[in-house]
């Protein structure tokens, strides 16, 4: 027995793709996750996502690590991603980005021919259901549900005053294809009665409704190991499952869903990619495709933390633990309070140089300390400001560690390898000190940790490099196009492999200027049109 399409990974993309697949009756679909159900409280709840993040245990979360890092002064990154039906979407901070309309429009540029802003945006109608309703730029029939934030704090709101007293704008909405400005973020979460408050992960969007079709078959905890193929051409997928070998076969195609460290893994492992990563591991060759791992681009990310005698935020104490009991009772009661907070609910898209045609630095500000993404604990109160670089220059790549394919794979963003992004960031940390130093904060403001008062430009590198990471954006190891390191065309279909293709966020051929769920999420929408032979209808883009 098999099935026409066999997706592997069931976090943002393969949710979106096995739903919007099965809609068809006569379409049969096995979707493949290493993970569990995705449905447990510590992903229903938002503010559990601190429970998940540090991967202390590894609960729904791969935690993955970089190989050590020149420019961050040898130390490993560390690499959070989610494990688990809705994947990354189960442990992010739900925000809903987009990105700026100009990034689209560089894809196409690039040769990515119908992934222009103009024409990715009603997919991304398409998928949204937004409490503020339907307009030319939003949906409101989709199933993702889009939220305002519950209960943004005041030290927010504070932080939004602080910007504009700095000459920043204000912006409403970040998703109109224009992003310049500071707000609030829009959120992945529930606003229906029934479930106002939890968090609308991927899975609970698209997959968990449909689960019974009986033209769908969702296998959780099956750990693919190889693409099995005749030929080249794809034929289905070996995996394992409660420590049993299994198989599957696709009539019509794979689909790798596993994003951008693990389906360009998967790839190496049955035999695709460079023959330099794969042979010396005692792979055979399937087909040389040297674009496989490689083009890896991430946000990094430099935070500012401050201690703070406000206790209305997250924060180790006596006074908080009450509030906590409270904020929990309140959030179970009516969806709202401070456990459905993002953490990160300010936002902020600037630009370090007027001339610039778009902002090349993002803003999260966090309603807590944040050090080493919360594996550093901190007694008391406080908040951060975190500071990314948008387009990063550096280029990264992931590749085999083993010929084991249940061991991690071996990652190398290469940070600040390129002189550009240090200046960049640089410039990105001083202009969100000043906010963070403006009259609006003062009332919060106690005590600035990590750095000193004044800093010289090569103080500051120091302590970029000593304590920069990630902001959880990576991307671009099966990168789209039609050049010689694409692996896969703008169908998303795997160059030189009948029956493959990618869909999740390794082919995006260059990072956003944003995070990337959102983007995702649109990526499943369009390939599910693609595979079905589609394009956009004024039925889905009238949303």
């Amino acid at each position: 027995m098999g099935y026409d399409y066999v997706i592997v990974g069931g976090g943002s993309a393969g949710a979106t793709l096995a739903s919007r697949l099965t809609e068809d009756p006569n379409i049969t679909v096995c979707l493949l996750e290493a993970g569990g159900t995705g449905k447990n409280m510590f992903v229903r709840a938002p503010a559990a996502v601190v429970a998940v993040l540090p991967g202390r245990p590894k609960l729904g979360n791969w935690a993955y690590e970089t190989v050590p890092q020149d420019g961050l002064n040898g130390r490993r990154g560390y690499q959070p991603r989610g494990k688990g039906l809705g994947g990354s979407s189960a442990i992010n901070a739900m925000l809903y980005v987009r990105g700026h309309r100009k990034d689209y429009d560089d894809w196409a540029d690039l040769g990515c021919s119908g992934w222009s802003w103009d024409e990715v945006l009603p997919y991304f109608r398409r998928a949204e259901n937004n409490e503020r309703g339907a307009n030319p730029e939003h949906g409101a029939s989709g199933p993702l549900q889009v939220s305002d934030q519950k209960s943004p704090r005041p030290i927010t709101q504070a932080f939004v005053e602080a910007a504009t007293q700095m000459q920043h704008r204000i912006r409403d909405d970040f998703n109109t294809g224009e992003t310049e400005g500071v707000g609030l973020y829009q959120v992945t979460q529930f606003h229906d009665k029934t479930r106002n408050g939890e968090r609308c992960s991927a899975a609970a969007a698209y997959l968990h409704p449909v689960m019974n079709r009986p033209n769908l078959t969702v296998l959780t905890g099956a750990h693919a190991t190889r693409i099995l193929f005749q030929g080249k051409r794809a034929t289905g997928i070996a995996y394992r499952q409660r420590r049993q070998d299994k198989k599957v076969k696709a009539k019509r195609e794979v689909i790798l869903c596993g994003g951008a460290f693990n389906s360009p893994q998967l790839l190496q492992l049955s035999g695709v990619g460079r023959p330099a990563d794969i042979k010396k591991h005692g792979i055979g060759m399937v087909h040389d495709l040297p674009g496989v791992g490689q083009n890896l681009q991430d946000h990094l990310d430099f935070i500012l933390a401050y201690k703070s005698k406000d206790t209305d935020n997250f924060g180790i104490g006596l006074k908080g633990s009450v509030n906590l009991v409270r904020h929990m009772l309140q959030w179970r009661k009516d969806g709202t309070g401070m456990i459905a907070t993002p953490f990160a609910e300010g936002a902020g898209f600037l630009k370090t140089d007027p001339a610039l045609d778009r902002p090349d630095i993002q803003l999260h500000f966090v309603i807590s300390i944040v050090d080493d993404h919360a594996r550093k604990l901190h007694l008391g109160y406080g908040y951060s400001c975190h500071v990314c670089v948008l387009r990063p220059h550096a280029r990264g790549s992931v590749f085999l560690q083993s010929a084991d394919p249940m061991a991690a794979p071996g990652i190398d963003p290469r940070y600040l390898t390129d002189e550009r992004d240090l200046k960049t960031l640089i410039k990105g940390a001083k202009m969100s000190r000043a906010i963070m130093q403006a009259p609006a904060m003062d009332k919060y403001r106690h005590k600035e940790l990590f750095l000193p008062e004044v800093l010289t430009d090569a103080e500051w590198e120091q302590h970029i490099r000593a304590r920069a990471d990630t902001i959880y954006h990576p991307v671009g190891t099966c990168k789209m196009g039609t050049d010689p390191m694409a692996v896969v065309d703008p169908e998303l279909r795997v160059h030189g492999i009948d029956g493959l293709r990618v869909v999740d966020a390794s082919v995006m051929p260059t990072l956003l200027g944003g995070n990337t769920n959102a983007p995702t999420i649109m990526i499943a929408e369009k390939a599910a049109d693609l595979i079905r032979g589609l394009r956009a209808s004024g039925r889905f883009a009238a949303g």
